[in-house]
């Protein structure tokens, strides 16, 4: 099978990924895949602090209970608060409205995170 992995975004070997333009944060078609039906979504809050590889919340499908990882280390300024009441749009759309966090961050954190064709051969 194969998944999409948007070009413009940079990911983490544990599945997460982030829009180096937006800051936006959430989890791969891949991850949103292996997990199955996600039912419940635990996220910080505004002004909260992640740090990179730290873990920012847990996400709940019917298979797993799953942490999920800051891409980058920075401050928390927005929650897709849909989420808390739709969390299956992870699913039904990874990359746009199924979105996580929107982070305020060091661009230099961009560095150590894999490039969409770095993650693809992960994937694959």
């Amino acid at each position: 099978m194969s998944f999409d992995v948007p070009d413009d975004l940079r990911y983490r070997e544990s599945h997460e990924w982030i829009d180096p333009e937006t800051g936006r944060v959430g989890i791969s078609e891949f991850a949103q895949d292996e997990l199955g039906d996600v039912v419940f979504v635990e996220l910080p809050g505004e002004g909260d602090a992640v740090d990179a590889g730290g873990e920012f919340g847990v996400v709940e499908s019917i298979k797993a209970v799953s942490d999920l990882y800051a891409p980058v280390s920075g401050e928390v300024v927005g929650v897709n608060e849909a989420l808390f009441d739709a969390p299956e749009l992870v699913n039904d759309d990874p990359f746009g409205d199924g979105w996580m966090l929107e982070l305020e961050f060091d661009e230099g954190d961009l560095d150590d995170l894999l490039s969409a064709d770095e993650y693809a051969d992960q994937i694959a």
